[in-house]
């Protein structure tokens, strides 16, 4: 039984009109006046004083007056959402949106980034909540108070961090209600933040705000290639992990594997940036398996595609397939060497100045060519690609743009993502894979409940690319080799 068990309020945090309320079938019954007052004074002054901005700060402001200058004029409301209930009264872990994190560098609940129009620009303000009241006793009473969940930044201190105004949140959505003049608001963090704007904002204007910010992602600053690479340096080390265990996961399941992974993640990053597909067997042939609770068998593949991602959000996403026991039989090292070739014509094909699918349609062909090869389809091989034929067994894109999120700039314009140019600064995922059905009759048996994949995380930089996880090697002797190393 924790504390929470004895008490936890039902109001919301910071309400300082209302009694703040226990939770019902709470062992204590109430607060006496004399405990109340008790807890009200003999605390020590902890505002910290001697803050440094976030490391992000210098480009987080530079995004800011990027976006500034796409909406002058223009009220900009960006919030990065609340808390959501898993059951009951727990909660799932918080997560800002994204562009709110992108914006400010800020992680915390409730927070909202207003740009005000002004006559040169924007006025900046960040609203966030301020640490919790001790004088109406919210810091211990409530759910949500600094005694049960921790500490929060002060709005000083907040200001001094991420190189904002920060204000009180619980005034804005008034503020809101009496604004005028035209605003946006990125939509589906905040219900409250956008019922107070509702009679002000258009869908059609809210989701270029959305698209704007999404393709200002496209490129990554130097900030953000360095967080990238520090998660995929993480990832690497996780990768190791599990190598190391694979033994302990035959005794067990693929959830080994996942909680090997994910201890790496939480302790050198924030959490792993996705769910973890670890996939042994004919699970590898199904392309988001998370279950992850089948049996790790000798003799079978494991496909294994995670990412850390860091305190700051940047998510790598590298995905590996190894054999359990250390060696490729002859048929998955056929079908592996296909994919490998696949996956060195698509990352060859990333320069800058080529066009976003060159490297699909790269490894894609070669994908195809050996399919004709083994006579699992007919060729040739431009009748095969131009009705898609291949897709059977290829079944997704060669890859996207991670980020922030996995799968970043999501929101784009089609013209300036998949149907764009390639420039130094953008990072894509190349991750070419042939799957082969456990119940797929159309292939010989030997190739059934065979699924591979291999991915890697790629930086166009001036003069071609830069594979962010070379770390990790990818050609099948390699691999063996590593596993050897690793397992000896």
């Amino acid at each position: 039984m924790t504390v929470a068990d004895e008490l936890t309020p039902e109001t919301p945090e910071g309400d300082a009109e209302e009694p703040i309320k226990q939770r019902k079938n709470g062992l204590y019954p109430g607060v006496s006046d004399e405990l109340a007052e008790n807890m009200k004074s003999g605390w020590a002054d902890t505002e910290l004083r001697d803050l440094e901005p976030v490391p992000q700060a210098a480009e987080t402001a530079a995004r800011r007056a990027a976006l500034s200058a796409r909406f002058p004029g223009e009220r900009l409301v960006i919030p990065a959402g609340n808390l959501k209930v898993r059951s009951n009264d727990t909660d799932y872990p918080f997560r800002a949106s994204v562009e709110y994190a992108y914006l400010t560098g800020n992680q915390t609940e409730d927070g909202v980034l207003v740009l005000e129009p002004t006559a040169d620009g924007h006025r900046e303000t960040l609203y966030l909540l301020p640490r919790s009241d001790r004088e109406n006793g919210e810091f211990w009473l409530s759910g949500q108070g600094e005694l049960w969940v921790g500490r929060r930044h002060s709005l000083t201190e907040a200001g001094k961090l991420y190189g904002i105004p920060a204000s009180d949140v619980r005034e804005l959505a008034d503020a809101l209600r009496e604004a005028t003049g035209p605003v946006r608001v990125v939509r589906g963090h905040d219900a409250g933040i956008e019922a107070a704007l509702t009679d002000k904002v258009t869908a059609e204007r809210d989701e270029e705000l959305r698209v704007v910010l999404s393709e200002m992602r496209l490129v990554k600053d130097d900030f953000e290639v360095a967080e990238l690479q520090k998660a995929v340096d993480s990832t690497v080390r996780g990768f190791e992990d599990v190598v190391k265990v694979l033994d302990k996961a035959r005794a067990t399941s693929e959830r080994y594997i996942e909680g090997t992974f994910f201890l790496r993640a939480r302790v050198e990053g924030n959490d792993v940036g996705y769910g973890t597909i670890a996939a042994a067997g004919p699970h590898a042939c199904t392309l988001h398996w998370v279950r992850n609770d089948g049996p790790v068998r000798s003799g079978d593949l494991l496909l294994l595609d995670a990412g850390v991602e860091t305190h700051t959000y940047y998510t790598a996403d590298v995905t590996r397939t190894l054999p359990v026991d250390g060696r490729f039989t002859e048929i998955q090292k056929k079908i592996y060497d296909a994919v490998y070739d696949a996956q060195e014509a698509g990352i060859a094909a990333v320069q800058p100045g080529a066009k976003y699918r060159d490297f699909h349609d790269a490894a894609q062909r070669v994908l195809t060519e050996r399919l004709v090869e083994w006579g699992l389809v007919e060729g040739p091989v431009e009748r095969v690609l131009e009705l898609g034929l291949q897709r059977r067994w290829t079944l997704h894109g060669t890859g996207h743009m991670p980020g922030m999120d996995v799968h970043d700039c999501a929101a784009a314009r089609t013209e300036t993502y998949v149907d764009g140019v390639l420039e130094p600064g953008m990072v894509l995922t190349v991750e070419p894979g042939l799957y082969f059905q456990a119940d797929d009759l159309t292939v010989p048996e030997e190739y059934r409940g065979i699924g591979v994949r291999i991915e890697d995380d790629i930086l166009v930089t001036r003069d071609g690319n830069r594979n962010l996880s070379a770390a990790l090697p990818r050609r099948s002797d390699e691999v063996e080799s590593w596993m050897a190393s690793l397992q000896g």
